[in-house]
């Protein structure tokens, strides 16, 4: 039999384990303390930050049992017959509970026919129905549909968020992670539970060590040696653009993905930055990592050049976006590289 998911096996299954959503929670169980209970709950937000599970703690706390919770995937569900059914089904009364509750995910997949039907439901709603629509896309909705729904937005959990949860999983499997292995999972993460553990358990797969090192973390997902973000960065500040060109060429050969490699570079110089201009928030953000990454950004910030790190940040965050787009992977970093040197050349 397949292992359970991590996202799967760790998801939150009461508000008291919800991480990063503070005020919606409070917000949630203040109104069923009180007994106030809206038809109709929007939840709204980047993938893999809590929704579905939010929704699923809310029908359990509302005594909705397994027999009177429906889940809809719109993606596949999406047309109008579906909807119509939806509606047939939804005047017959609970079999064991007070309420029936449909959680619709994805919900902005559904068509235009789909959504007009489901409005006719959501403006007139039996008493012993509740409705949680839950998307990552919510401008996709009619107006009309988001203006009968109490709102909700799941923001992106931080990397601090991000690093709690993993920690959370691993003792629980039984593992370690080396800081540098639980700062890099958190950043390839991107803000979202699912993917930090879905990395994570790929990790595990990968070894049967107890202890998780950076080092697998980078060969698994990837993810480039440090030493490489370390000469590109130098290539930026010196400014030397034959070293940042000579780390570039040496990424490709190494195969490793060009956006990780930048999101670990934005990530590294932006605490530099808080470092030199904004000592306690930088000391803040760079307090959990492992010490040798942080000497490294300690570092960075020290020297004189580090003046220019704004302009470095604003050039490389133009080009996170072009890598995606380009026909060359490498090219982007490539061009960076030329137009960052050119620009501080011209200040020196």
């Amino acid at each position: 039999m397949s292992e359970l998911a991590l996202y799967r096996k760790y998801r939150p299954s009461s508000f008291a384990e919800v991480v990063g959503q503070e005020p919606i929670v409070q917000v949630l169980t203040g109104s069923i303390k009180q007994g106030i209970v809206a038809h109709a709950y929007l939840f709204a937000g980047a993938r893999g930050t809590g929704k579905t599970s939010v929704a699923r703690i809310l029908a359990h706390e509302l005594g909705t049992s397994p027999n009177d919770l429906y889940e809809i995937d719109a993606a596949s569900s999406r047309g109008i017959d579906d909807i119509r059914e939806l509606r047939e089904a939804v005047r017959t009364l609970p079999f064991e509970s007070k309420y029936k509750i449909y959680i619709i995910d994805e919900v902005h997949m559904l068509s235009k026919d789909a959504f007009n039907a489901l409005l006719k439901t959501l403006e007139e709603p039996p008493a012993h129905v509740i409705f949680i629509l839950a998307t990552t896309e919510m401008h996709k909705l009619p107006e009309t549909i988001i203006s009968r729904c109490q709102q909700f937005t799941f923001r992106q959990p931080g990397l601090d968020e991000l690093r709690t949860v993993l920690a959370h999983a691993a003792k629980k499997e039984k593992r370690q992670l080396e800081p540098a292995a639980l700062d890099l999972i958190a950043l390839l993460g991107d803000g979202s539970y699912r993917d930090g553990l879905g990395v994570l358990q790929k990790c595990f797969g990968a070894s049967a060590d107890k202890l998780i090192t950076s080092d697998l973390v980078a060969s698994v997902t990837g993810a480039p040696p440090h030493e490489l973000v370390a000469q590109f960065i130098d290539g930026l500040i010196k400014p030397d653009s034959a070293l940042g060109l000579t780390a570039i060429r040496q990424l490709a050969e190494l195969h490793r993905d060009p956006r990780v490699f930048l999101k670990l570079t934005l990530n590294t110089i932006r605490y530099a930055m808080f470092l030199k201009f904004a000592p306690a928030v930088g000391r803040m953000l760079t307090a959990p990592l492992g010490a040798t990454e942080r000497k490294f950004i300690e570092a960075i910030a020290e020297r004189k050049e580090s003046v220019s790190l704004s302009l470095i940040l604003r050039e490389l965050l133009v080009t996170y976006d072009e890598i995606g787009h380009s026909y060359i992977p490498e090219l982007p970093l490539e061009l960076a590289v030329m137009r960052i040197v050119g620009l501080l050349t011209k200040h020196v």
